[in-house]
């Protein structure tokens, strides 16, 4: 959005907003012709036939997932399997944060969605209302109770546990009996990424279905304007002499993800992804989310399915 890199033929109208309001204009009033979109929020409506966008081989957002689930450390949870029964909150069950902890859950631990009680709620005080698009077969999933919050309710001991793609207050402030499930999750999500290859997948772009029919080279260019603005920013994170980000230890933990995930351990195409997104895909339809198997060529313009990064 500096302007350092510009789409070929093409005059943006950049437009900037909290994630949650983007996905919910994206999704429900088709207010952007290329957007960020939540990928398991895609994934269903593209199951169900009712998504305005495809999507396009780029992903701005990708994160593990289990330093996302954080547990009342007073209610005997020593382990996955001891989540089995216990009540968990999520801010919306469909979120793609939701959608990779719990397919890890289940690979690597053989905890099933539906072996736990879900309650959904905003994530703290501050927080809009979740969406919910989504009711699972099979699955217990029901509103906190008195309009509570995730953070408060398991602060308060309403909840045994919680997945939250950012850390919530009480875990920030130090509430007693509040932690991670993981005790370690950088060194357990390294060895998931080495075990597996993947690096999970958040978010992809999306370009309104109508305009990728109409110009499908549109939906290349774009993707090799977003591919020269990904290396341009790679790149800048290994800057010493006058760093680029505010982190005074940036180079290092960069050199650290090259260790674990290799050189191009942020990239965009199919083909370098295909695992994390047969992965995506697998948790979803497991989980209740899709409403029919979906494969990962469906989900992209059919230009962009080969194409290769350079």
């Amino acid at each position: 959005m500096a302007g350092l890199v510009e789409v070929e033929g093409v005059d943006a109208d950049y437009v900037t907003a909290p994630l949650e309001e983007i996905f919910a204009r994206a999704f429900d009033d088709q207010a952007f012709d290329v957007t960020e979109l939540s990928f398991s929020n895609y994934l269903y409506l593209t199951s169900t036939g009712d998504c305005p966008y495809v999507g396009l081989p780029v992903f701005p957002s990708r994160a593990f997932r289990h330093s996302a689930i954080y547990i009342r450390t007073d209610r005997g949870i020593r382990g996955p399997r001891d989540l089995a029964g216990r009540v968990v909150g999520v801010r919306e069950y469909s979120m793609t944060a939701a959608l990779v902890a719990r397919g890890v859950l289940e690979d690597d631990f053989g905890l099933r969605a539906a072996e736990v009680r879900w309650r959904y709620g905003p994530a703290d005080a501050g927080d809009s209302a979740p969406i919910v698009r989504v009711r699972p077969n099979g699955v217990e999933l029901v509103p906190l109770a008195g309009g509570a919050n995730l953070s408060d309710a398991l602060r308060d001991g309403v909840l045994d546990a919680l997945v939250a793609y950012k850390p919530p207050p009480a875990f920030l402030d130090g509430a007693p009996n509040v932690g991670r499930l993981f005790v370690d999750p950088a060194a357990v999500e390294a060895d998931y990424a080495r075990r597996t290859g993947i690096f999970p997948i958040m978010h992809l772009l999306g370009i309104r279905r109508e305009i990728a029919a109409r110009d499908p080279r549109l939906c290349l260019r774009l993707c090799q304007a977003f591919e020269a603005a990904r290396r341009y920013a790679v790149a800048r994170i290994d800057e010493a002499q006058a760093p680029f980000t505010s982190l005074p230890w940036a180079p290092d933990e960069a050199a650290r993800s090259r260790r674990v995930l290799g050189d191009g351990f942020w990239s965009y195409g199919v083909a370098g992804n295909r695992p994390a997104l047969e992965a995506l895909c697998r948790y979803s339809h497991a989980q209740g989310i899709a409403a029919r198997p979906v494969t990962v060529d469906e989900l992209f313009v059919p230009a962009t399915v080969d194409w290769l990064p350079s």
